[in-house]
């Protein structure tokens, strides 16, 4: 008799109350949908060590699909999510952007999804360009530039170039754990030490700590500096949320270790989400000055796209308890919506709860001296290609 397999069958959109055109009588914060994506719940044991509890399909698709039981139990002979890499040839590797509430203009990232799994990570909707879902396929399914440091050094060569602080890590963590074999973040740092170009790193990962043999040389120039995001000092709500990433002893014991090589280090209290972690920022702030960090700052929880169903799913399995009351004061902080994606507004939000996050963080700050001054990377001792000078030699 042949095994029987589990059946799956499109899932309906449904358009929820929250996503509706509001009325001229709605309320200012709508209530939380716990159920919205029931039917994409994975089986844990599928999903152990994962971050997302369900896998919904890229908005772009045709068709959303769900497993079903047919009864026999076949849901059981599912596979587990096993980590898979696919290699893109890339055209160009330094991405531009010109949004005027971030600090850089270019940056790199050298993977696409990221097997850290952090339930929050707001570029997760970026998975559905590739056809797959932001929840579990974006911290399984990932994608590697192995061309990068061919690609940042032709670029870097060309004459017009004109140096800025390249940020690395702003979309998916470069030192996640298949870094570890790839070192495709390893080769893009030796490119920009090459020459001598300004780099900024964002990171969760212990793994920061191999680099110091390229990073010291070149913070010593000024020319490098390193941001540790820490959510948590608790390491049990940072398994829960960050089920691949660094344990948060690790990560002050990495600020430690650069700040004793000379990089300077900045801590992310990234992101604050309300009633789960907001009560740990003087915490935070305090271990990371202990730890030898020198600045500090804070992104409230953001809410785009699909990242809104994971959260409240990832709340209805962990935190039930606080589902409904998280999400409240996550809509206060974004005019009674979901997200607000709105410049300046986006990473602290609006409103008398996010001005509260803002004032205890700013106080807890300057009580501990962080944020005095800014660092600012050196542009000037840029290595310029001399293409022309050895043109002319061969005459």
């Amino acid at each position: 008799m042949a095994q029987a397999r589990p059946i799956e069958r499109p899932a309906t959109r449904q358009l929820r109350r929250q996503d509706r055109e509001p009325s001229i009588s709605a309320p200012a914060v709508a209530p939380a949908d716990p159920m919205a994506y029931v039917g994409h719940q994975i089986d844990p044991e599928r999903r152990r060590g994962r971050g997302a509890t369900i896998n919904p399909g890229a908005r772009y698709e045709a068709e959303q699909r769900v497993a079903e039981d047919d009864g026999w139990g076949s849901m059981g002979e599912l596979p587990p999510f096993k980590t898979e890499i696919a290699y893109e040839k890339a055209r160009t590797i330094i991405t531009r952007n010109d949004s005027p509430d971030i600090s850089f203009d270019r940056s790199i990232n050298p993977y696409r999804g990221c097997e850290h799994g952090c339930v929050y990570c707001f570029a997760r909707p970026t998975h559905a360009y590739l056809g797959l879902s932001p929840g579990l396929d974006f911290e399984s399914k990932l994608t590697a530039k192995p061309e990068a440091a061919a690609l940042l050094e032709k670029e870097l060569s060309a004459a017009s170039y004109q140096p800025r602080t390249i940020a690395i890590g702003t979309n998916t963590d470069p030192y996640q754990p298949i870094e570890r074999k790839l070192r495709i973040t390893r080769s893009v740092l030796e490119v920009l030490a090459k020459f001598n170009h300004p780099v900024g790193i964002v990171t969760k990962s212990a793994l920061v700590q191999r680099d110091i043999d390229i990073l010291a040389p070149m913070a010593e120039k000024g020319l490098a500096k390193v941001a540790i995001s820490v959510t948590t000092l608790d390491p049990k709500v940072a398994r829960g949320m960050e089920p691949r990433a660094a344990s948060p002893a690790k990560r002050l014991e990495t600020i430690r270790r650069l700040t004793e090589a000379g990089i300077p280090v900045t801590v992310l209290v990234a992101p604050i989400v309300p009633a789960i972690n907001e009560h740990e920022i003087e915490r935070i702030l305090d271990a990371a000055k202990a730890a030898g960090a020198e600045g500090a700052g804070y992104v409230l929880l953001r809410l785009p796209l699909e990242v809104r169903d994971i959260v409240q799913d990832w709340l209805l399995t962990h935190h039930p308890d606080k589902l409904r009351h998280v999400m409240s004061l996550i809509r206060s902080t974004r005019g009674g919506k979901d997200y607000d994606s709105q410049w300046g507004q986006r990473m602290v939000g609006s409103g008398p709860y996010a001005w509260m996050i803002g004032r205890r963080f700013e106080m807890a700050a300057e009580r501990i001296g962080f944020n005095a001054t800014r660092r600012r990377l050196r542009t000037d001792l840029f290595l310029k290609p001399e293409r022309e000078k050895a043109q002319l030699s061969l005459f």
